[in-house]
C-alpha cells in the first residue's frame, strides 16, 4: 500500500519478470559480478531493450527501445536484477518529480515516524492528501525507490542537480560523476554537454561499488574517457589533517534556510576540529551560473527535442492534412507545457539575431565558471563543501504554487555549476530538519578524482550517522535496523 502510493516505479511487474530471466538464466549457478542478485531500479529515460521507455511523456508512450543503454547493459552483465523503471519529471525537466504523465512522486519520508511525529495535520484527510512532501527531481522516482527500501541502488540522470537534489530530499546518497567517466549512450538526452548518469544508494560505499561497475570507456560514446577505469575499494580515512576543505562564500545564496546554513557551519567545524584545513574560497562567477545554465539548457533542449516529430518513433497525431500540421499536432499532443516552454525559449536563444548575445555569451560565461573551479583547486583546496538544497522538501501543495521554471531556477542554484564545469559531486544525507525531514550537504571534487571525493564523503557519513527512515510498515518486520542515532554534533 505504501509502495503503491509513492508512484516511484512504472511497469514494474513486466520488467521485474524479464529482468529475473536475464539475470538468472544465462549463467545459472554462477555469479556474474559484484552486483549479482542485487535489485536495482533505473530511471525511465534510460533505454531498456524490450521494455517500454517513456521519459514520463505521452510523446514516448508505447515506445520500446531495441537496445539497452550502456549503463543498463553493464548492470545486467554484473548480475544486477532490474526491479523496475522509475518515475520522473517529463523528459527530466523539473526539480520536483511532479510533472510527468504518471503523476507526482511522493517522498517516502512523508510516511515516516520522524515526520509524522513533528507534523500536525488539521485532519486525517489532510494528512493523507495534502501533507505529503515532494522528492525533488528530476530523478525523484529513483531516490524514492532507494529511500523506501524498494531496491539497493538506482540510476538517475544529472543535468543540473537531478540526482543530488532528490537524494538530499529523500535522505540518500546521490553521486554525479565527472562528465565523461560514465557512458551516456542510451540515456535519452536533455543537455548533451551536461548530462551524466547518476547513482543513488543508501551509503557511500555502495555508490563506489556501482560506480566501479559503470565507469570506463565506451566506444559508443565519444565523450567517455579513453583510459580503462579501475574499480576501487574506499579506505577508512582516519586522519583528515592533510585535507584542505573549501567553503565557497557565493553558496550562501538568497533563500538558504537558517537550518541548512547552521548545518553547513557545523559540518565545516567538524572538519576543522578533526584537523583539516578549512578555508573560505571564492567562485566569483557563481552568481551568473543559473542564468547561464538556463540559456544553455533550453538551447540544447530545443535541439534534442527536434527528433520527436512523429515520423520515426513515439507518438504521431491523427491530424494529417499536411506534414507541417502533423508535426505541430504531434508535438502539441505529446509534450506538456513545461517541455514546450523550454523548446520555445531555446529556439529564441538560437535565433540568428540572438545567437551571439545569448548562446555564445553563455558559453563564454560557462568557461569562466569552470575556470573559477580550476583556480580554487589549483590553490591547494582538495574538496569543496556546500549545501545541496536551499531547504528541506516542500509540501506538494506548496511546491505547485510556483511554475516549473521558477522552481527549477531556485532548486538548481547550488548544484548546476558542477555540471557546467563537468566536476564530480555527491550529496551526503546529514541530519533531519525541525520538521523531521532529511537535509543533505554537497561535496564537489576535482575532475576524475572520484576516489578522493568518495573517501572524504565516507568519512563525513560516519561522523554524522544519519538516522535511517522509520517506515511503520517496514518497522514491524525488522525493528533492529532502525537503531541508528545521530551524532551529538548534528542533533
Amino acid at each position: 500500500m505504501l509502495r503503491a502510493s509513492l508512484r516511484q516505479t512504472i511497469h514494474i511487474a513486466h520488467f521485474a519478470l524479464i529482468a529475473v530471466v536475464f539475470a538468472i538464466i544465462p549463467n545459472a549457478g554462477q555469479p556474474l559480478g559484484v552486483l549479482d542478485g542485487i535489485p536495482i531500479a533505473v530511471k525511465d529515460n534510460f533505454n531498456t531493450a524490450g521494455i517500454e521507455t517513456t521519459c514520463a511523456s505521452n510523446m514516448l508512450k508505447g515506445y520500446i527501445s531495441p537496445y539497452n543503454a550502456t549503463v543498463v547493459q553493464k548492470l545486467l552483465d554484473q548480475g544486477a536484477v532490474l526491479l523496475g523503471k522509475t518515475n520522473l519529471d517529463e523528459f527530466a525537466m523539473g526539480s520536483g518529480s511532479t510533472d510527468g504523465v504518471f503523476g507526482p512522486v511522493r517522498n517516502p519520508w512523508s510516511y515516516s515516524r520522524q515526520y509524522k511525529e513533528k507534523s500536525v495535520p488539521k485532519s486525517h484527510s489532510e494528512d493523507e492528501e495534502s501533507n505529503w512532501v515532494i522528492t525533488g527531481g528530476s530523478s525523484g522516482g529513483s531516490a524514492a525507490a532507494v529511500s523506501s527500501f524498494t531496491c539497493f541502488a538506482a540510476l538517475g540522470s544529472d543535468t543540473g542537480g537531478s540526482t543530488r537534489n532528490p537524494a538530499a530530499h529523500c535522505g540518500v546518497v546521490g553521486l554525479k560523476p565527472t562528465y565523461g567517466l560514465i557512458s551516456r549512450h542510451g540515456l535519452i538526452p536533455l543537455v548533451n554537454s551536461m548530462d551524466v548518469p547518476g547513482i543513488l544508494t543508501r551509503c557511500v560505499d555502495d555508490a563506489a561499488v556501482v560506480l566501479g561497475s559503470l565507469a570506463g570507456h565506451d566506444p559508443k560514446d565519444s565523450t567517455t574517457i579513453q583510459d580503462n577505469f579501475k574499480p576501487f575499494e574506499l579506505p577508512n580515512l582516519t586522519d583528515v589533517s592533510k585535507l584542505s576543505i573549501g567553503i565557497p562564500k557565493e553558496y550562501h545564496a538568497p533563500g538558504l534556510s537558517s537550518e541548512i546554513l547552521a548545518l553547513w557551519s557545523k559540518a565545516a567545524d567538524l572538519f576543522k576540529n578533526a584537523g583539516a584545513k578549512v578555508i573560505e574560497v571564492s567562485l566569483p562567477h557563481t552568481r551568473y551560473s543559473i542564468v547561464c545554465y538556463h540559456v544553455l539548457c533550453t538551447a540544447e533542449v530545443a535541439s534534442n527535442m527536434a527528433r520527436f516529430d512523429g515520423l520515426e518513433y513515439g507518438h504521431r497525431s491523427d491530424l494529417n492534412k499536411s506534414t507541417e500540421s502533423m508535426y505541430a499536432a504531434t508535438r502539441r499532443e505529446g509534450f506538456n507545457d513545461v517541455v514546450r516552454g523550454r523548446i520555445l525559449s531555446g529556439n529564441y536563444f538560437l535565433l540568428k539575431q540572438n545567437y551571439e548575445n545569448y548562446f555564445v555569451k553563455a558559453q563564454k560565461v560557462r568557461r569562466l565558471i569552470a575556470n573559477d573551479f580550476v583556480k580554487v583547486f589549483g590553490s591547494g583546496v582538495d574538496i569543496l563543501l556546500t549545501p545541496t538544497t536551499l531547504s528541506d522538501a516542500a509540501p506538494y501543495t506548496e511546491f505547485i504554487k510556483e511554475d516549473n521554471r521558477t522552481r527549477s531556477a531556485q532548486d538548481d542554484i547550488l548544484t548546476q555549476a558542477a555540471n557546467m564545469a563537468g566536476l564530480p559531486a555527491i550529496n551526503v544525507p546529514t541530519a533531519l530538519s525541525e520538521r523531521g525531514l532529511p537535509v543533505g550537504l554537497q561535496f564537489i571534487g576535482r575532475s576524475f578524482q572520484e576516489k578522493q571525493l568518495l573517501t572524504v564523503a565516507k568519512w563525513f557519513e560516519k561522523q554524522v550517522k544519519f538516522p535511517m527512515i522509520q517506515l511503520e510498515e517496514v518497522k514491524r518486520h525488522d525493528h533492529g535496523v532502525f537503531q541508528h542515532q545521530k551524532s551529538a554534533s548534528f542533533s
